[in-house]
């Protein structure tokens, strides 16, 4: 399964919450496009203290404005 997880209309305050929730309801080998407005480096790195060696984490667009990260479920 994958869809575009646009974060950029979810408050601030429950953004991380939703993103973790998607990708532990992916299985192993699927992957979600995250949209967001700015380079989101602490998810990052919450995502290595959380689900370390269980993700990929590929930018596809980072521009100014507008990043879009392929985050896949490897393990």
């Amino acid at each position: 399964m994958s869809e575009v997880l646009d974060v950029t209309q979810i408050p601030h305050f429950q953004r991380h919450a939703t993103i973790f929730e998607r990708f532990t309801s992916l299985k192993v080998g699927e992957f979600f496009i995250l949209k967001n407005d700015h380079d989101p480096v602490p998810l990052h790195h919450q995502f290595d203290a959380h689900f370390p060696g269980t993700f990929t984490w590929d930018y596809q667009v980072r521009t100014p404005g507008d990043f879009q990260i392929k985050i896949s479920k490897s393990a």
